[in-house]
């Protein structure tokens, strides 16, 4: 019997080894689906940064609405955290890391918690810059980002503007008893001993540390029962160098002296501003205070020893950042 041979009805479907006729291949392109080109798939918007322009605007915003619905802060000396963070440190920030080009050696002396007083050399002739500085160099360089409280005398609370820019970051009046209750609530506290003797000291005279009064700051430490930490800051006698003290104007203008410099008061406004000199501050290792009870300060000659310990080892320590460095500038 003859085998049945299977016929396929549509062989296009079926065996592709069939030969197809110019006519059905022209049928079968035109029964074929035309298949539409596809576009690029169009990528979905990238949302704008939130910790870029966006983001800083939007806390600028936030920080004027809380200045002017009064919603901040502020301690019994007047200390404004806020503020300081927002626009002070920023105003000066730029003078450490910039303009100074400030290296700071021994921040890990500075305590992360508890009160800490910090006892530092003085110099500058027209701005105190150091003690701010010192202050910025406390905040950005520490790990715990701790505000320095500074001591300032009568003249910085008596000026118009200073005064109130002061006691909003933080500055005090340089008495005993300030300095005891800010050290009693665990704050870190800026001393400067030397006072105005030191910032209106003649350039020949430059890193020679002027007589620490009485020994008030040690008192203040040693009821706290906190210690004490040397600070010694090179490059702040360079940034005005005071030639001459005029003192018909600085009877005339009440103040402690009228600094005559290279730039000032020839170069009018311009002559404010300060040299870039290289900047070192070196905390030194802390002087404790504990062991001796609040008794002690009773005890004079504890505290002409311990104030000449603090004096010693700051004025040792500038004459070693002298040696070191390699230039006023650099």
């Amino acid at each position: 019997m003859d085998e049945a041979q299977v016929i396929h009805l549509h062989p296009e479907a079926g065996d592709e080894t069939l030969p197809r006729s110019p006519q059905r291949q022209a049928r079968r392109r035109a029964t074929r689906p035309v298949r539409q080109p596809t576009a690029d798939p169009v990528p979905d918007a990238v949302p704008a940064d939130p910790s870029g322009l966006e983001r800083r605007i939007a806390s600028g915003l936030a920080f004027l609405r809380r200045r002017l619905t009064g919603d901040y802060e502020v301690d019994e000396f007047g200390f404004d955290p806020e503020l300081t963070e927002q626009v002070m440190l920023p105003a000066f920030r730029p003078l450490l890391d910039h303009w100074f080009r400030a290296e700071v050696i021994g921040i890990h002396n500075v305590p992360r918690t508890g009160g800490a007083l910090l006892v530092a050399n003085h110099a500058g002739a027209l701005w105190a810059l150091d003690a701010v500085m010192c202050s910025v160099a406390v905040h950005d360089r520490h790990p715990a980002h701790r505000h320095l409280r500074l001591l300032g005398a009568d003249l910085v609370f008596t000026t118009p503007v200073l005064g109130e820019l002061a006691r909003k970051s933080g500055t005090t009046l340089a008495c005993n008893e300030d300095a005891e209750r800010l050290l009693g609530a665990g704050e870190l506290v800026g001393v400067f001993p030397e006072g105005f003797k030191g910032i209106g000291k003649p350039f020949s005279e430059r890193y020679k540390l002027q007589r620490f009064g009485r020994g008030g700051f040690v008192a203040a430490a040693l009821k706290a029962g906190v210690p004490i930490i040397p600070v010694s800051i090179v490059g702040s006698e360079e940034i005005h160098p005071m030639l001459a003290n005029a003192r018909l104007p600085a009877r005339l203008l009440n103040l402690p002296y009228f600094p005559i410099t290279p730039t000032f008061p020839w170069l009018g406004p311009l002559g404010l501003v300060p040299l870039p000199s290289k900047w070192y501050l070196e905390f030194g290792d802390p002087i404790p205070t504990d062991s001796y009870g609040p008794d002690a300060v009773d005890d004079p000659m504890l505290l002409f020893e311990l104030t000449d310990r603090v004096r010693e080892t700051i004025q040792s320590t500038l004459y070693r950042l002298l040696v070191q460095r390699r230039s006023v500038w650099r």
